[in-house]
């Protein structure tokens, strides 16, 4: 057995609410990186629909039946991602809360797709993923190129005529926000000093450094992970570097400053209204932090991946994959978490919302003076 699969499956006996998921009626599925320098990611996805199991268990299920969790680690590798798939439908999965990434999302769903299985990803972000996925992709995550082009306004707005740089890490969902501020930029008629890519997974960006540096450059936006952006960032200052470092959400998590140090401070990031403020989140928070977690940045949105797949199951009768997605994405609301929600008929969320946030003395928080 593939060592991927036999993560996959070895990790659900440990992970099954109630720990026995030989008697669980309703396995729901989630993946992403769970190991390496992105698991921080990867435990948002498990705590996320790990907790909202526990939830509805305790509640009475769902109809009566109770559900398990079995977790994947795909490593946001596309290959890996397959193989991840492939054992969810061994399994006899009925919902996949996943994956992260985009680029591990997009070929695992043509698997759940010709096996039946509805897919909603809390975090895949890259337009792709709806705009080419089948039946039975949505997604409670805002599109990368809504959120590309929400960073061009402030870019423009703030920084004009100033030397801009451009930066990705090759993934889809990085490929995608920069495409889409560099679209907005040039209508805008804000010029490009630097545009370039970089490879994940190094310890030493400083030849990017260096370059930044000697272009003069005094804004950089980056579409990448909190991991490059956090070294990317400290060795920038390490050479004497002031620009001003803009991302996305791969940034919003403490690892980006556990990254960087002060080198983060105030570094600015997009992503949505802070669920844990919402009054629909603040009984889910406080169970967190019972449990000495927060649940930061896409835990709140597995949980509400679940709640999704959960009310539409109740709302149709049953657990038949078709007539869920179809319910979701016909646009009925659901209410989750993150508030009330709904689907276009893609599977995108009717009403993405951006906030910025700027890391300082440790801490991201939403910027007032930016809203």
């Amino acid at each position: 057995m593939n060592r991927t699969l036999l993560y996959a499956t070895s990790i659900v006996i440990g992970l099954s609410a109630g720990g026995n998921h030989a008697g669980a009626d309703i396995l729901i599925a989630t993946a992403g990186p769970m190991a390496g320098n992105a698991a921080a990611f990867g435990e948002e996805m498990r705590r996320g629909t790990q907790q909202a199991i526990d939830d509805i268990n305790a509640t009475g299920g769902l109809r009566g039946e109770r559900l398990a969790l079995t977790v994947g680690d795909d490593g946001c590798d596309p290959k890996k991602a397959v193989e991840v798939a492939t054992g969810f439908v061994s399994q006899g999965v009925k919902l996949v809360a996943g994956h992260f990434c985009s680029g591990s999302s997009i070929p695992a769903s043509k698997i759940y797709e010709a096996a039946g299985i509805v897919q909603i990803s809390p975090a895949s972000t890259n337009p792709r993923f709806t705009s080419e996925g089948g039946w039975n992709v949505l997604r409670v995550c805002n599109r990368d190129d809504a959120q590309g082009a929400f960073a061009a306004k402030l870019i423009a707005a703030q920084y004009r005529g100033k030397r801009i740089a451009l930066l990705n890490d090759k993934s889809p969902a990085g490929t995608a926000m920069t495409e889409r501020a560099r679209q907005a930029l040039a209508t805008a008629g804000i010029a490009i000093a630097i545009d370039d890519s970089y490879t994940p997974g190094s310890k030493d960006y400083s030849d990017m450094a260096q370059r930044l540096r000697d272009g003069a450059v005094d804004v950089i936006y980056i579409g990448g992970t909190y991991v490059e952006a956090g070294l990317i960032i400290k060795q920038l200052r390490a050479i004497g570097s002031a620009a001003q470092l803009i991302g996305g959400d791969g940034l919003v998590t403490d690892e980006f400053w556990n990254i960087a140090g002060d080198s983060g401070e105030g570094t600015l990031m997009t992503f949505t209204p802070n669920p844990q403020k919402l009054d629909s989140a603040k009984a889910v928070v406080q169970r967190f932090a019972d449990d000495g977690y927060n649940p930061e940045g896409y835990t709140l949105h597995a949980y509400a991946a679940v709640q999704a797949w959960v009310q539409a199951a109740e709302a149709t009768g049953g657990i038949e994959s078709h007539k869920i997605a179809g319910w979701l994405r016909g646009g009925n609301k659901v209410k989750t978490v993150l508030g009330e929600i709904s689907f276009d008929g893609k599977g995108d969320v009717t009403d993405p919302r951006f906030t910025w946030y700027r890391w300082s003395e440790g801490k991201y928080t939403v910027d007032a003076n930016l809203q």
